[in-house]
């Protein structure tokens, strides 16, 4: 049977966090229409390829696991993933315990009670569980952008997200992209939906990014949405003849 929803999950350095993870992931997946699950393994220089290897034998044979010799970033993980992805839907989510699956399945619900045309369902975190210098980092970052980019999401870097599969592959790709969607997909019509999901303490490790290179990155990827935003003409109807 072909998947309607493909999980997305990308990863660098988690092997910690792999199995309870994955174990959340198998535990909603009888909740769900049907589901293929992905991780991409960012380059890890740790043990997570073979964590995942360890589930994929243990619980959840179905796992789809791809890996590249080294890293790509989190937009070239997701594109590597949904570039392989068999569903209509794309869910994503991180591998660090933060994101909890079951948010998945009232995400779904929001989708197919949408009027109209699919939407993009955004999982924002209003209640961020992290420290004082990294949500106050967040809060800036997701102001600036929702200000200058007008997209009318408050948490445009959520993790939790939800949307049609050929939407996404219609983008222009460049590292940075998934904390962009909202905009980008906005542009191409693709209307907004925002749930309210609960943010987690990560379970083990430490983040891979600091506030600085965040914002300094940030702000680079900003100033380059901006541009391509402008420079993108679509038609308003189109006529077959």
């Amino acid at each position: 049977m072909a998947s309607v929803i493909s999980i997305v999950v990308t990863v660098l350095n988690e092997a910690e966090n792999i199995f309870p993870v994955c174990r959340e992931i198998a535990d909603v997946l009888p909740k769900l229409p049907e589901c293929e699950v992905i991780f991409v393994d960012d380059g890890s220089t740790d043990q997570t390829l073979n964590q995942l290897i360890e589930v994929k034998n243990s619980f959840l044979p179905s796992l789809v696991i791809l890996s590249h010799s080294q890293r790509c970033g989190k937009s070239g993980a997701l594109l590597t993933a949904i570039a392989a992805a068999q569903g209509q839907w794309i869910a994503t989510m991180d591998g660090d315990g933060q994101d909890d699956p079951k948010e998945i399945i009232s995400m779904w619900e929001k989708s197919q009670q949408h009027k109209g045309r699919e939407p993009l369902v955004v999982g924002v975190r209003l209640k961020r569980n992290d420290n004082i210098s990294r949500r106050f980092a967040t809060t800036f970052a997701n102001g600036l952008r929702r200000n200058l980019l007008k997209d009318g999401c408050v948490d445009t870097g959520a993790p939790m997200k939800l949307f049609l599969r050929d939407d996404f592959v219609k983008l222009p790709h460049f590292e940075g992209l998934h904390r962009f969607l909202p905009a980008l997909l906005g542009h191409y019509g693709v209307p907004l939906v925002c749930h309210e999901v609960h943010h987690r303490q990560r379970l083990n490790g430490v983040s891979k990014y600091t506030n600085f290179n965040r914002a300094l990155v940030g702000i680079r990827d900003l100033l380059g949405v901006i541009w391509l935003l402008n420079r993108i003409r679509l038609p308003k109807k189109i006529t077959k003849h």
